[in-house]
């Protein structure tokens, strides 16, 4: 693991407005940076830096964070993807933490492998440019696929010389052992003698979702027909090949910012694509589809175009696919090429203009695409006809969403003309042969008020979160401030009555929070504005009344991240169009900082008696001796009473 005096130091030492700028146009914007949104197509700037604050806000997507959100979300890199991506552009030599000797060597032999991998791919691409062999023969083969030199460079192609340890001597005279050579498959050691394993083919390099090199495949130029047209790189601590999808590096960006994509079969249908201009594409390298391809696929969209072309078996082959993409919950469709054509000839005899206009005129519905497949290949057999619903059915089945489900159920009935009832009997029926839960049958109109049902709950406010959320919002941009407040006194005169004083006093704000709370002994029941309560509490009190908000982000705590800088950004938005410019003012709070806490804190506390309230009624129904129950309503009433007045609040 990375040591934590390493994490410190690159959260100290990188800028957020010097990474950001490698990928987004920034312009200057007051105190802020301002640009065109990374993660969505925009014409109007919503994307703001604070070089100040060290966060960032995308108005337009939701996202925000700092420097690591910013690489995770865009990059899509692991929290210590991120840490050591910045500590290679700052040149901070990375200290790793205790590890016990076998996690050491696992560790050790895993950078290994991939140190190796970096090596053969260099080698690879330096034969192609740089040897006569390899620009005679594997340069012009991709040449003659179609490939310009810019995308045989984006995409790292290379060649491996026609010889038996061509790789394996030039590694070792580097330095690399034959040991991490021979595990990740480039070299094959067979009685004391060391092959290449992809002698005379060209390579595509396999990278991770990060860039790094875990495997390769390597196609053969000659037509021996006792050799394998294509060879992939054996598995090893870092090559899965159900873990891997070709082309995801340099597609990831554009899967991300169009929230879709493409599936294909193919090496060169993924780089035929990406030169024609459509860059969300990838592949699953000629294996089926596996469910941790589709999990990656979904870290990035949930929504999955599968391409192929027209032939039946392929087709057929794919349908097992789309039922695997269903089960994680995603959104699938159907593009079928022109019978004899591939991703990768129609791309190559098409403009870009045509293939995006095609994919999206072509794309079809899975359900109404698996339908109309198979009802081409029922016809009028009434037997093959069953099932072939029965087909679709269990395709239906794996979808976990019931809502969808129904819509998916009525698309069926229509498309084969059985009725809804019919089908929901069969779905139902599925479900308990599968032994999965609630395989009662689903009825229409059960399924209706399901929708209603959720409608409504999605219209109702939350209070104890708006609430608990506008505490947060206070400590982040008031907490260090002194302010003026309120209090009321009671205390009692010679005669003894009681006497109710206001005074005034001063405070800072973050103190008065918390002590307001802890005197009512009030917990903040959401978890992410707990853990945010009390880290920005102890930051206070530590920083003697000062915010140190880059501390408290340095956490791959992604929904916390961005809670915070949704909140310490939500003003800036209005700086984005400049109002100002227009005689728009934006009210400031900051003179009336007194007045929101306490406003805040009663409405808290008021919300809290009305839930004690309702709770003590419900423990009234049925009871014959509620006495001492109803008397505790009275006074929570009296309670109330008092709060609505001071915030002048009709009860």
């Amino acid at each position: 693991m990375i040591s934590k005096s390493t994490i410190d130091q690159v959260y100290e030492t990188a800028r957020l407005e010097e990474v950001i700028g490698e990928f987004v146009t920034l312009k200057k914007s007051g105190a802020n940076f301002k640009g065109l949104s990374p993660f969505s197509q925009e014409r109007t700037p919503s994307f703001m830096v604070s070089p100040v604050k060290q966060i960032w806000k995308d108005f337009s997507s939701g996202k925000g964070g700092n420097v690591v959100a910013f690489l995770m979300e865009h990059e899509h890199f692991t929290y210590p993807e991120a840490i050591r991506f910045l500590a290679r552009k700052y040149n901070i030599e990375i200290e790793e933490t205790v590890q016990t000797e076998e996690a050491k060597l696992i560790q050790d032999a895993k950078e290994s492998l991939f140190l190796v991998t970096q090596y053969a791919g260099s080698f690879f691409e330096k034969n192609l440019w740089e040897t006569e062999l390899g620009k005679s023969i594997a340069l012009t083969y991709f040449k003659e696929r179609g490939f310009t030199e810019e995308t045989i460079k984006k995409f790292a192609l290379g060649y491996s010389p026609d010889e038996y340890s061509a790789l394996a001597k030039e590694a070792q005279k580097e330095g690399y052992k034959l040991e991490f050579l021979e595990k990740t498959g480039l070299v094959i050691v067979n009685e004391n003698r060391q092959i290449d394993r992809f002698r005379g083919r060209i390579i595509f390099p396999i990278r991770s979702m990060s860039g790094r090199i875990q495997g390769f495949g390597g196609r053969i130029l000659t037509t021996n027909t006792k050799t394998a047209k294509y060879l992939n790189s054996p598995e090893s601590e870092i090559y899965y090949k159900s873990k891997v999808l070709y082309g995801i590096y340099e597609s990831k960006q554009a899967i991300a910012k169009q929230d879709v994509c493409y599936l294909v079969e193919g090496y060169t249908d993924v780089i035929q694509m990406h030169q024609s201009g459509v860059l969300n594409v990838v592949s699953s390298s000629g294996t089926a589809l596996t469910t941790d391809q589709i999990r990656m696929i979904n870290r990035l969209t949930s929504n999955i175009v599968v391409l192929f072309d027209g032939d039946a078996a392929g087709l057929r082959a794919s349908l097992r696919g789309i039922d695997l993409i269903l089960e994680q919950g995603m959104n699938v469709k159907v593009c079928a090429f022109p019978e004899g054509d591939d991703p990768d000839s129609f791309a190559k005899s098409h403009t870009s203009e045509e293939i995006t206009s095609f994919l999206e005129e072509e794309s079809k519905d899975f359900i109404q695409f698996k339908a109309s497949l198979l009802q081409g290949e029922a016809k009028s057999d009434p037997i093959r006809k069953a099932e072939t619903v029965r087909e679709i059915i269990e395709s239906i089945s794996k979808i976990p969403d019931m809502i969808k489900q129904e819509i998916y159920i009525q698309s069926c009935s229509e498309i084969m003309e059985v009725s809804e009832d019919t089908l929901f009997g069969a779905l139902a029926q599925l479900k308990q042969k599968n032994n999965q839960k609630g395989a009662t049958r689903l009825v229409p109109n059960e399924n209706l008020s399901l929708v209603k049902k959720t409608a409504d709950a999605a219209l109702k406010v939350d209070h104890s979160y708006e609430l608990e959320k506008q505490i947060i919002s206070i400590l982040l941009h008031y907490g260090g401030h002194e302010a003026e407040f309120n209090e009321t006194i009671i205390r009692s005169d010679e005669s003894g009555e009681l006497i109710e004083e206001t005074r005034t006093i001063s405070a800072k704000v973050y103190e008065k929070v918390f002590l307001d709370l802890q005197q009512d002994e009030i917990e903040l029941t959401n978890a992410t504005f707990k853990n945010l309560f009390y880290k920005l509490i102890e930051s206070y009190q530590l920083e003697e009344g000062e915010l140190n908000l880059e501390k408290i982000m340095q956490t791959d705590d992604m929904i916390l991240n961005e809670m915070v800088t949704d909140l310490v950004m939500k003003d800036e938005q209005y700086y984005l169009h400049d109002w100002e410019k227009k005689n728009i003012f934006v009210k400031n709070r900051d003179t009336q900082v007194g007045q929101l806490v306490s406003e805040t804190i009663l409405s808290l506390r008021r919300y809290l008696v009305d839930q004690k309230i309702k709770e003590l009624q419900s423990q009234t129904q049925g009871v014959s001796e509620n006495k001492e129950i109803l008397e505790n309503v009275l006074s929570y009433y009296q309670l109330k009473k008092v709060l609505s007045k001071k915030l002048n609040r009709v009860l």
